[in-house]
């Protein structure tokens, strides 16, 4: 066993424990113990325990890395192990009792992800991947559909809710893909949306404006079940580079073409 598969095992065990505590909390959750961020951009007492829930574990499971964090309850600090944690992806989604939201944690060593595991909470659905050991779902190896075309592929997206510079491309955009496919969906959790790109439920998924803690899990999980990952240029700046385009590999160029066409910044 390498110690990646060693380290994702932990935490699975650990992102379960913090879902069944977010899946508790979910059933006496009120809008007025919701916090405002920003624009649209929202937090609860939930997002906030949990990542302390989580920032806990992680450290017990490698006391050497550093933290990237949503809610900011851990100091960021740059080293060669970085964890990538968002407690809840899908805030809005949980505010509102709507049945899509996950927990979403990442390794990253040097610059490169090794680990990734995305749970999503309602479903108790537990993604994740290892470097170079393949994906899965509950126990079960996954990998991306075979749908050969754009015309043949259900497509994921996510809106703009707090940057709206960009919304008449983007609006373009959809209207483009609307034609050319078998469908647009919009979920509202970035982090399930790869990972149903993974296993075959997406053939591909695109967003732009994203943070590392929502993506960063999932593209990992997206590669190893035989994906690919790029940013809007067709390269890899996906993680921190706040644009991601994941498929099946089939349809990947067919849609960068579209994004590139259409979606000009």
């Amino acid at each position: 066993m390498s110690n990646y598969q060693q380290i994702t095992e932990e935490l699975t065990l650990l992102t379960q424990s913090v879902a069944n505590y977010i899946a508790s909390q979910a059933l006496s959750f009120s809008s007025d113990q919701i916090e405002h961020k920003g624009l649209n951009d929202l937090v609860s007492y939930v997002d906030k325990t949990a990542e302390m829930q989580l920032v806990k574990g992680l450290q017990e499971i490698l006391p050497a890395a550093g933290f990237i964090t949503e809610e900011n309850t851990i100091s960021q600090q740059a080293k060669d192990f970085q964890w990538i944690v968002d407690p809840l992806d899908g805030t809005t989604n949980f505010i509102h009792s709507l049945p899509c939201y996950s927990i979403s944690v990442a390794l990253m060593y040097q610059n490169e992800l090794v680990v990734g595991v995305v749970h999503e909470v309602n479903r108790n659905e537990c993604f994740y991947a290892w470097k170079n050991g393949g994906a899965f779902l509950n126990g079960k190896a996954i990998s991306v559909s075979n749908k050969p075309t754009l015309q043949d592929s259900l497509i994921a997206t996510g809106f703009p809710y707090t940057v709206f510079e960009e919304i008449d491309d983007y609006l373009k955009l959809l209207k483009e893909l609307m034609k050319c496919s078998h469908g647009l969906r919009r979920l509202g959790s970035a982090a399930v949306d790869l990972a149903y790109v993974a296993c075959g439920r997406f053939e591909s998924y695109f967003e732009y404006n994203l943070n590392a803690w929502d993506v960063a899990a999932g593209c990992l999980i997206v590669k190893e079940a035989g994906g690919q990952v790029t940013d809007f240029k067709g390269e890899n700046d996906f993680v921190f580079g706040r644009r991601v385009v994941a498929t099946n590999q089939l349809t990947h160029e067919a849609l960068l073409a579209v994004i590139q066409a259409n979606f000009k910044n």
